[in-house]
């Protein structure tokens, strides 16, 4: 008697036209919408350091993913809604959902840090006094310190206008704190359950609080603390489990960890953008 057993399904097969049609179209809105090559050569360079920090990730742990996928957003400022992979099956170890989570910010973090002086070098010092539209952004603490090693105390009414390279970094700083929130599934909840397991579900409920108050000081928040709201409301605050969530982390990763939450510190700004006419 025979038993028919069906192949194994290979991993990481991939629709590589549409990962390069969607790249080619990401490309192009961001160049049209944003400011200009410059300004999308650089911010694209960003989010894919950051979703191939996942990929390859996966390829190490042998869990099957998706390259990235980028979206286009025909829509001033960004010209994108960044990219994604897609992970196709569970995570086999807490080791592999800690290294998978946090290699992507670390990488994307890596790639923007001197695209973000070279963006700083190329910027001019303006009165910020003229009349119009402001759009003024939020300063993390690594853009403050680069900007007081690149051009000294500023004198009141002066302002540093972004380069567009500079202005994509700025951006990839932005996406990295908010991927880095220590909330369920995003990448700074891998992070915190890998270390906290179930208690991480705690820190998920006073992330989306903190993000329901951030509101209060800067509406630019409001995206965000909606797509919390809908992910707590769809896929629960809690992280899907682990079969080895009660195996502590080895002494590296919890470095690794730590360096994790100062690029979360050096990224994060409270209010990232703020308009008003003058």
């Amino acid at each position: 008697m025979y038993t028919w057993v069906p192949p194994l399904q290979r991993k990481f097969q991939h629709r590589y036209v549409r990962h390069i049609l969607l790249f080619v179209l990401t490309l192009g809105t961001a160049t049209v919408f944003g400011d200009g090559p410059w300004y999308s050569v650089s911010l694209l360079a960003i989010l894919g350091a950051h979703e191939f920090g996942h990929y390859f990730m996966c390829r190490w742990h042998n869990v099957d993913a998706t390259l990235p996928y980028f979206l286009p957003l025909p829509l001033p400022p960004t010209g994108t809604l960044g990219a994604v992979i897609r992970i196709r099956e569970s995570f086999p170890s807490k080791q592999a959902l800690f290294d998978i989570g946090v290699a992507g910010p670390i990488a994307g973090f890596v790639t923007l840090l001197p695209l973000l002086w070279l963006g700083l070098r190329m910027s001019t010092v303006m009165r910020s006094d003229s009349p119009g539209l402001d759009l003024h952004l939020g300063d993390p603490l690594l853009v403050q310190a680069m900007v007081k090693l690149q051009f000294g105390t500023l004198r009141n009414g002066y302002d540093v206008v972004l380069h567009p390279m500079g202005f994509a970094a700025w951006w990839g700083l932005l996406a990295t704190a908010l991927n880095l929130m220590p909330f369920g599934q995003l990448d700074g909840g891998h992070i915190v359950y890998s270390i906290f397991g179930r208690r991480s579900s705690w820190i998920s409920v006073a992330t989306l609080a903190a993000t329901l108050l951030l509101v209060l000081r800067s509406y630019s928040w409001i995206a965000m603390t909606i797509m919390l709201l809908a992910m707590a409301i769809f896929l629960g605050v809690r992280h899907p489990r682990i079969v080895d969530e009660d195996t502590p982390l080895d002494p590296r990763r919890r470095v690794v960890a730590f360096c994790a939450l100062v690029i979360f510190v050096l990224s994060f700004t409270p209010v990232p953008i703020e308009t008003f006419i003058k």
